[in-house]
């Protein structure tokens, strides 16, 4: 047999004479030819690997797939009469025929055209087409490997004339061969890493993948080498894991932030001649604190005016530091200076800034500037860049104050003086001083704010300031005097300052020591001598020093009654001799001088008011005179008084109430709780109908002059006489409207007319109507016969009323 399929690699060799001894002969040609045959798909992409059949004297095929292992020849025997296994086909055929697959030929087919090729399987009949009478397999489409790596068919020969299978059918494999036609793919077009800047060199930054749908398993079409297109020298990767790694050190962040880096795979190993994908790596490099806070300038010049307030801000002072977050966060404070009492620094957490605020009232009197020293710190630290610090700066700040007019200066926050009660007018009680703090010499002028000295107590000198009393003084009345002085420049009145001036008014003993209270006081009908019958005590409104000191003493000797002084500011009234008759005299009074021990000593005489009353024998009070007993009832004379204040006034409403109830006067007619002006009033007066011809008399509305002088409204109180004001007569025809405007004007032109609305009812029709009156209330006057044939013209509205009348027309008529 000859070896006739070309384009499959699949070769018959000769029968070999002379079993293994010959096979042997051929080994080594055997070995050459494999290795030469495997290098032919290279070559030629579109032809498959090759598979040599050997056949033995005896009829039997070998064929050879990798018969070479080591230095033996393996052999495997076809079990099969067919002289073909498998078939090899390149994807991606690019030719204009359809391509040759192989011959697929039985040992049963003598050659005499009697055989016919039957296919099926996978593609049989569309992918792949068999030649009946020869056995050609041919392709008919483009395949592609990464679609569909192989295809398992079913071959089986017949014969034409019987129609009988020559043998059973036997299946076979067309395995598509793969070449290098799919670019490596990464999984992510663009991919997003961050890394620490100043990280070390080796850094992991990210992984990439790449995969290519060749087949991995034949030559190099699926190896992928992955390496750098832009990004070096910063970066690096692996070429076969497609690690990407830091390749330079010391990358700062705030020289450089974000960095692209292009990676590429290429399949063949990387050989010249693969294809090749790339892919984008976004790195940024992540803030660390690395970067110490500076100043931009070593000193700063700020100013402010010498009125701004305890608080106010002065300026704002920055130091850059090229982190960010956390790491920029700074600290400002003031270190040194002079003007460290005065100004202070905080920090804007917002900004990052330093704001310098008034700590303490500046002066540009006394100093022009002031100067400090501020101190910048990161808040976090990081302790494994120290070796970049250190991490503080500092800077001078000068602040510069302005002048501004300011008001007049007192030489004291507030002004305290202390004068006696019983100073003689215009006696100075004390002087106020102020200046200008612009120029000292500049003169100032003084006054009093009236509103807190209404009672103009004190006078000040718009001078030099003296203070003198106008009116004399009681610290009885005020112990306290607290005045506001106004000081404010001549030249310029509206730069004016205010200070408290608290006037203190000394005692002076010009007040005689009096009874701390009201004493009631009796005695017993047959009390004995010698027996207290009250203990007395004083108060005086004036205020010593060392306290007060009473002495009580009587005017006069006293035959009923004495006094003993217990030198504790109370004193004992005691009975002088024993046996009283309240009939005799009931009253006793008794004058007690009361002196202090102050200087000038002041002294008076209290008058102790004693009844007689009737008690038992253990002294309880069984009766007495009606004021005496009223009293020791604990009833003083002002609750008397007011309890004859109230009967009195009891007694005056009894009398105001009957006199009410005397005038009062009957109910009117209409009766309801609300608003008297919003009543309609209703008579509950039923008509007699349409036959009733008497009820209603229209000509009695038309003609008012034939209603009774005398007759009454009945919508108004009875007992309210108003004089009847005759109304003016109406046309015979008037129409309806001009009636009610008459009545209406007539009403409100009325001075008799009642205050409150009433409604009055006129049951009169007017003119106009095409069908005229259709009341009977006229039937008083005009009492001939109606036709009533009109009704039935006035369409079906008017159909119940024409029936009515019609048919009643008719009924009289019959």
């Amino acid at each position: 047999m000859t070896c006739s399929q070309k384009s499959t690699g699949v070769c018959f060799v000769k029968r070999i004479k002379g079993g293994s001894k010959a096979i042997l002969q051929y080994r080594l040609a055997a070995m050459i030819m494999n290795h030469f045959l495997w290098l032919l798909p290279l070559v030629f992409p579109h032809l498959s690997s090759p598979v040599i059949l050997l056949e033995r004297s005896d009829g039997n095929l070998f064929h050879w797939n990798h018969l070479m292992k080591g230095d033996k020849l393996v052999l495997h025997r076809s079990k099969r009469d067919w002289m073909w296994r498998q078939f090899f086909l390149s994807e991606e055929y690019t030719g204009s025929n359809y391509q040759y697959v192989g011959k697929l030929r039985s040992d049963k087919d003598r050659g005499d055209g009697t055989a016919r090729y039957v296919l099926s399987g996978e593609g049989a009949g569309t992918i792949f087409r068999i030649d009946e009478k020869s056995g050609d397999l041919h392709a008919t489409q483009r395949l592609d490997r990464e679609e569909k790596a192989s295809y398992t068919l079913q071959a089986q020969a017949f014969n034409k004339i019987t129609g009988l299978p020559l043998e059973p059918a036997t299946e076979f494999i067309v395995k598509i061969h793969d070449i290098n036609d799919n670019e490596p793919k990464f999984t992510k077009a663009v991919y997003t890493a961050s890394v620490p800047e100043m990280s070390d060199i080796g850094t992991f930054v990210i992984e990439v993948n790449a995969t290519d749908a060749d087949d991995a398993t034949y030559g190099n079409s699926a190896k992928l080498v992955y390496s750098i297109l832009q990004g070096q020298p910063y970066f690096s990767v692996e070429p076969e894991t497609g690690i990407v790694r830091i390749a330079l050190s010391n990358m700062d962040r705030e020289v450089r932030k974000e960095y692209q880096v292009v990676i590429q795979a290429k399949d063949m190993a990387g050989q010249m001649g693969g294809l090749s994908g790339t892919t984008m790596v976004n790195v940024t490099l992540t803030d660390v604190n690395d970067s110490p806070p500076r100043f931009a300038y070593s000193s700063y010049h700020l100013s402010t005016y010498e009125s701004a307030e305890i608080g106010s801000t002065v300026g704002r002072i920055k130091a850059n530091d090229g982190d960010e977050g956390e790491n920029a966060e700074m600290k400002y404070r003031i270190v040194d200076g002079d003007g460290k009492e005065y100004l202070d620094i905080i920090t804007d957490e917002t900004t990052q800034e330093g704001v310098m605020v008034i700590k303490k009232k500046l002066d540009y009197e006394s100093k022009r500037v002031y100067t400090v020293k501020v101190e910048v710190t990161n808040t976090h630290q990081d302790p494994s860049f120290s070796d970049l610090g250190p991490f503080l700066d500092t800077a001078i700040v000068k602040v510069t104050a302005k002048d501004v007019d300011e008001p007049p200066v007192f030489s004291r926050p507030q002004y305290v003086f202390e004068v006696n009660e019983d100073t003689p007018k215009g006696i100075a009680v004390g002087t106020i001083t102020a200046w200008d703090p612009d120029a000292t010499h500049y003169p100032i002028q003084y006054a009093i704010d009236q509103h807190t000295d209404p009672e103009r107590l004190y006078h000040i000198d718009p001078k030099n300031g003296s203070i003198t009393i106008l009116k004399s003084l009681d610290r009885e009345v005020s112990k306290w005097h607290n005045i506001s002085v106004l000081a404010s420049e001549i030249n310029n009145p509206h730069q004016r300052s205010r200070v408290p001036v608290l006037i203190k008014v000394l005692d002076v003993n010009d007040n005689a020591p009096e009874f701390a209270m009201i004493y009631e006081t009796f005695v017993c009908e047959n009390v004995k001598a010698g027996q207290l019958i009250q203990t007395i005590s004083a108060i005086d409104t004036d205020d010593p020093l060392v306290g007060h000191k009473f002495v009580f003493t009587l005017s006069s000797m006293n035959p009923n009654f004495t006094i003993f002084d217990n030198e504790d500011n109370t004193a004992r009234i005691l009975t002088r001799r024993s046996g009283f008759n309240r009939r005799e005299m009931s009253v006793y009074y008794l004058p007690v001088v009361i002196s202090d021990s102050d200087y000038p000593i002041q002294s008076s005489t209290s008058t102790l008011t004693i009844r007689v009353c009737s008690c038992d024998a253990t002294g309880n009070m069984r009766s007495c005179s009606v004021d005496a007993l009223l009293l020791s009832a604990g009833l003083s004379t002002g609750a008397l008084v007011a309890i004859l204040l109230c009967i009195l006034i009891l007694l005056m409403i009894v009398v105001l109430f009957s006199a009410l109830k005397k005038q009062r006067r009957k109910e009117p007619l209409i009766i309801s709780k609300e608003d008297v002006r919003d009543n309609v009033v209703s008579y509950n007066d039923e008509g007699g109908g349409e036959e009733d011809t008497q009820a209603f008399d229209i000509g009695t509305l038309r003609h008012p002059e034939v209603i009774e002088s005398n007759k009454l409204r009945r919508d108004i109180i009875p007992e309210m006489l108003f004089p009847y004001h005759r109304p003016s007569p109406m046309k015979e025809c008037a129409d309806v409207r001009d009636f009610i405007i008459s009545r209406l004007q007539e009403n409100d032109t009325d001075p008799f007319t009642p205050p409150y609305d009433s409604l009055a009812t006129y049951a009169y029709e007017g003119n106009g109507s095409i069908a005229e009156s259709l009341s009977s209330l006229e039937s008083s006057v005009t009492e001939g016969d109606h036709e009533y044939d009109y009704l039935s013209n006035w369409g079906p509205q008017f159909k119940k009323l024409a029936d009515m009348y019609i048919g009643k027309d008719t009924g009289v008529a019959n």
